[in-house]
């Protein structure tokens, strides 16, 4: 029988298991108002009318930050409603972006939210996806083996407790989705151009991860 044990350190909730998996609670503000945006999002986005901002996870996103630091990663993604800086995707939702969880450069697991709430973090298909941030993905801060081995172990842990996740794409794929049964977004010209988190990456992950045969990606 697996066993789970919760460890509480300096208000910290650490969870192990048998899967050798740490993973430490560093939620982002997930109040009223970002509550209400998720919910608005999840309505004018996708057309999906629902009283929580809940998701089914089908799928596994991953992606960098291109933010140097865990700290400055975590910053960007806290606010509920989305800073100023991101005007290319402002008119699409006040809604800030986020992800479940972000991977520091030296393979620590934070989860920024509860697993099965809504982040804002790939078009067309947040509304089943999970989502992994990897701080770092620039050729000065090049994501790690330690982050490698981390995602690895996320999403072992992640089709464990999700049996219907059947994808796990990385968010330069998002677009091959378009005219997927799981696409949802209405707007035809909301795209923005993705590389994260890297092919190579991506494909270690998948590897890595064979046993569980995801289905391919669909090709446009």
């Amino acid at each position: 029988m697996k066993k789970t044990y919760l460890l509480i350190l300096l208000g910290t909730i650490i969870l192990t298991s048998c899967n050798s998996i740490k993973i430490i609670d560093k939620p982002v503000v997930f109040d009223k108002e970002r509550d209400s945006l998720t919910l608005e999002y999840l309505e004018t986005r996708y057309g999906l009318v629902q009283k929580t901002p809940t998701i089914t996870p089908k799928m596994v996103v991953v992606h960098w930050t291109v933010i140097p630091t865990l700290e400055k990663s975590f910053t960007a993604f806290n606010p509920a409603k989305l800073p100023n800086w991101r005007p290319e995707i402002a008119n699409a939702s006040a809604l800030n972006v986020s992800s479940q969880f972000l991977v520091d450069q030296d393979g620590t697991i934070y989860r920024l939210m509860p697993e099965t709430n809504m982040a804002r973090h790939v078009i067309g298909l947040n509304h089943c996806a999970i989502g992994i941030e990897n701080v770092g993905g620039t050729a000065d801060n090049p994501l790690t083996k330690k982050q490698l081995k981390s995602n690895i172990k996320i999403i072992n842990y992640l089709k464990k407790k999700y049996p219907n996740i059947e994808y796990v794409i990385g968010h330069f794929e998002y677009t091959n989705f378009e005219n997927h049964e799981l696409w949802l977004e209405k707007d035809d010209g909301y795209r923005t151009e993705k590389t994260d988190p890297g092919v190579e990456f991506l494909n270690k992950i998948r590897d890595a991860t064979a046993k569980y045969n995801w289905k391919p990606v669909p090709q446009k």
